[in-house]
C-alpha cells in the first residue's frame, strides 16, 4: 500500500479546495440558487465537511438516503479549510495522548476532526483512512460567510457514475481527481496525519 494510513485527498487548486455534503431539496436548492448557504440551512448546529467524494458516496448511499439526495460539491478558500484544520480537535483521543489536554481542547474547539476507511465505489472499506471535518460555532459562520467560494449541484453526475457502475462498468475515470492535499507539517501532526507510506 503506497497510501499513507491517514492522508487527506481531495479536488484543489493554489486557492481553493473542494469538499462535499448531501442534503434534501428544501436546503440544497436555495445553496445552489445562492451559490452559499442560506436559510432553512441551519448555523446551529454541526455540519461535515468531507473531501472525499466517494466517501460521500458512502455516506449518502450515491445520493439515495432520505435527507441526502442531492450533493453538493462546495468549493472553499484553502485558508478557511487550514483555518479547520488548525483549531480541530479529534473526535476520539489518541492511545497514549493526554486525556486531560484533549478533553480541554474538545470542549473549546469548533471544529471536530475524525479519520474514517476510505470507501471503494462498492462501499467496501479501504486500507487507509480519509477525514470528515465538523464545523460548529464560529466554523460554521466562517465557513458560509468567508470560506465559501462556490457551490455546485453534482447530483446529477452522482447518478450518472452510480448507473454505470451497477451496469458493471469500470468507473475510476468518472471520478473527481483527488490528489494528496499539501499539509505544513504542524497542520499534520495537529490533526494526527500520516506523512509517509508505511514501510
Amino acid at each position: 500500500m503506497n497510501t499513507p494510513y491517514r492522508q487527506i485527498r481531495a479536488a484543489y487548486t493554489a486557492d481553493s479546495i473542494t469538499v462535499y455534503q448531501a442534503y434534501d431539496p428544501a436546503i440544497s436548492e436555495p445553496a445552489i440558487a445562492a451559490r452559499r448557504f442560506v436559510e432553512p440551512f441551519r448555523r446551529n448546529r454541526m455540519t461535515w465537511i468531507k473531501p472525499s467524494f466517494l466517501w460521500m458516496m458512502y455516506r449518502s448511499g450515491w445520493a439515495g438516503k432520505p435527507g441526502q439526495t442531492r450533493v453538493l460539491a462546495i468549493e472553499i478558500t484553502r485558508s478557511g479549510f487550514e483555518w479547520a484544520l488548525a483549531g480541530a480537535c479529534l473526535s476520539h483521543c489518541e492511545p497514549g495522548a493526554d486525556r486531560a489536554a484533549w478533553s480541554r481542547r474538545l470542549r473549546r474547539s469548533p471544529v471536530r476532526l475524525q479519520w474514517d476507511p476510505e470507501r471503494g465505489p462498492r462501499h467496501n472499506a479501504l486500507p487507509y483512512r480519509s477525514v470528515q471535518i465538523g464545523l460548529s460555532g464560529e466554523a460554521v459562520d466562517r465557513y458560509v460567510d468567508e470560506w465559501t467560494l462556490d457551490i455546485a449541484d453534482v447530483t446529477a453526475r452522482v447518478h450518472g457514475i452510480h448507473a454505470a457502475l451497477r451496469a458493471g462498468e469500470d468507473v475510476t475515470g468518472s471520478l473527481p481527481a483527488e490528489r494528496p492535499y499539501p499539509l505544513p507539517a504542524d497542520l499534520a501532526e495537529i490533526i494526527g496525519a500520516t506523512r509517509k507510506p508505511p514501510a
